[in-house]
């Protein structure tokens, strides 16, 4: 598995996951774009945190650059791509990772908070990925990540906004890796668990983002994004990645009911068990083709 001149960006890269999977990338050989608004985990604000890890690639003899972008501004996600185009050439792979928290009980929660959440996590993976889209698409070639959750794939109190982006996330997937198949561009998603600014904001977590307990350290969940964004990557699925253990999240359904035309709610009322039945349930609705069939 080769990232030699491959040409990277990864958004919300300052950092937590986004700057190990940087640095990852960079130390396997790939050119970098490094976005992050430098803004706190509520998006407030900016910094300089990607100039930080642009120094630290190139330090270590990688090739990077600093993108201060907003993913939710759509002229700013053109931007972020046009970065990429205008100081490697193209683009090759792109993990959408740029992320923040407003956690509340949803009957707390203000339509403003839910707006925020679900433009930088929902929209703003759409946004970067409309503008790197054509050029994959007419190149033959692209490498694509969201970066969901199991706040949305299981859920998780408190956090409908965030959970209902993560999941809008997989539903994304499952149509782009379609519709990028027969021009070899791959779609995934990671749904990964680590010690970073965005946890450590969420009551009750008691860490320090700076020194994460290593068990939960980011750089453990980088392996799985580079698998997920190789030339050899899948299509269409969802990894999970912590603590160094890695599995897949599917869609699975049963064998379901046939009551006919007339079905009534008696009908399916009569039918509660076998309607709602794990045992016979299976690998239903995924796109897990040969990533050359379109």
């Amino acid at each position: 598995m080769s990232f030699e001149d491959k040409i990277a960006i990864i958004t919300g890269a300052g950092g937590g996951l986004g700057r190990e999977h940087a640095l990852l990338l960079a130390a396997q050989g790939a050119k970098v774009v490094v976005n992050d608004l430098g803004g706190t985990v509520d998006g407030s604000g900016k910094s300089d945190a990607a100039d930080l890890v642009v120094e630290q690639i190139r330090d270590q003899g990688g090739v990077a650059v600093a993108n201060k972008d907003s993913v939710t501004d759509r002229e700013g996600a053109r931007r972020i791509v046009e970065t990429a185009v205008n100081e490697f050439g193209t683009v090759d792979i792109l993990i959408n990772n740029a992320g923040i928290l407003r956690d509340k009980s949803f009957k707390n929660m203000t339509l403003d908070e839910w707006d925020l959440v679900i433009n930088v996590h929902l929209n703003g993976t759409a946004y970067v990925t409309w503008h790197a889209w054509p050029i994959m698409y007419e190149k033959n070639y692209g490498r694509i990540l969201f970066t969901s959750s199991v706040s949305g794939i299981l859920g998780s109190f408190g956090q409908a906004n965030y959970g209902a982006a993560k999941m809008g996330m997989v539903g994304l997937m499952n149509n782009l890796c379609r519709e990028g198949a027969s021009h070899n561009v791959r779609v995934n998603c990671l749904s990964p668990g680590a010690e970073t600014r965005m946890t450590a904001s969420v009551p009750g977590r008691e860490m320090n983002p700076d020194d994460p307990d290593p068990a939960y350290h980011p750089k453990l969940v980088s392996p799985a994004a580079l698998f997920l964004v190789s030339e050899d990557a899948p299509n269409g699925r969802i990894l999970q990645a912590a603590r160094g253990r890695f599995a897949s999240d599917a869609v699975f359904a049963n064998d379901g009911l046939d009551l006919g035309l007339d079905a009534t709610w008696d009908d399916l009322e009569a039918h509660r068990d076998t309607l709602l039945d794990t045992d016979s349930m299976r690998l239903k609705n995924t796109f897990f083709r040969d990533p050359e069939e379109s």
